[in-house]
């Protein structure tokens, strides 16, 4: 893959005072590097961005610092919390002629016959592999072919993944399942299910009766708003004696 340009620009803003350089749409970085002096940054968000999204934190990047090239690695990013957008980025500047360490991803491709049946699942527990190579030999992405997984319980290993060897070295444990074919419907998935829905039903039941006894309540209230409207009161009945005086 053809080695990417990014320029940046030296900073001499640091602390809170870099939020005046996102509101111009630039993001703070730095760069680092083996016996090297970090050196604080700022690059263009928009131009950043696309970069990023075509080679990750496996490409290599022609960091372009005034009129020197330093080959960088993406290292880390810092994100807003709520909007997701970059707020600092870590650039790590490597030796071409040194080894280095970091996480590829895994790309899953092909479809497993056992999956498109519905006979199975598809289980992907790993999604990156550590490797070790020279910063030029370092891949996007490592592809996993799923198709030869035809049947339940069929597994791929770290030990099974497709790398030139000689130029890559894979740190992680080889015999980690990297993807595997389970079952559909686990027994101890059904009876998961079946609590849920036996819970959802309960709190369903629990909400009706709630309903209920409100609606009897109000109508209680309403019944003896009425009866407290209706009544009047009843003029005083005199006393007579039983025989009129003659």
């Amino acid at each position: 893959m053809k080695t990417l340009e990014l320029k940046a620009e030296k900073r001499q803003i640091l602390g809170r005072k870099v939020k005046g350089l996102r509101k111009q749409g630039k993001i703070p970085a730095h760069v680092f590097g083996k016996g090297l002096k970090t050196v604080h940054l700022s690059v263009e968000g928009a131009n950043f961005t696309k970069v990023y999204d075509q080679v990750g934190e496996t490409g290599l990047v022609n960091l372009k610092v005034d009129s020197e090239i330093r080959p960088v690695l993406i290292r880390s990013i810092q994100n807003h919390p709520v909007t997701d957008l970059p707020l600092h980025i870590d650039f790590y500047q490597v030796n071409l002629k040194e080894k280095v360490k970091v996480n590829v991803p895994l790309e899953f491709v092909g479809e497993s016959l056992v999956v498109e049946k519905k006979e199975g699942l598809l289980l992907t527990p790993l999604s990156e592999v550590e490797v070790e190579a020279l910063p030029t030999d370092l891949p996007e992405a490592i592809k996993v072919d799923i198709a030869k997984l035809e049947h339940l319980d069929d597994t791929i290993q770290v030990k099974d993944l497709k790398v030139d060897r000689d130029k890559i070295e894979i740190l992680t444990d080889p015999e980690e399942v990297v993807a595997n074919i389970g079952e559909l419907v686990t027994k101890e998935m059904e009876e998961v299910e079946a609590e849920i829905e036996a819970e959802k039903a309960e709190v369903v039941e629990e909400a009706a009766v709630e309903e209920k006894e409100e609606k009897e309540e109000k109508a209680e209230e309403k019944v003896e708003e009425k009866a407290e409207e209706g009544k009047v009161e009843a003029p005083p009945v005199e006393e007579t004696s039983g025989q009129e005086d003659k």
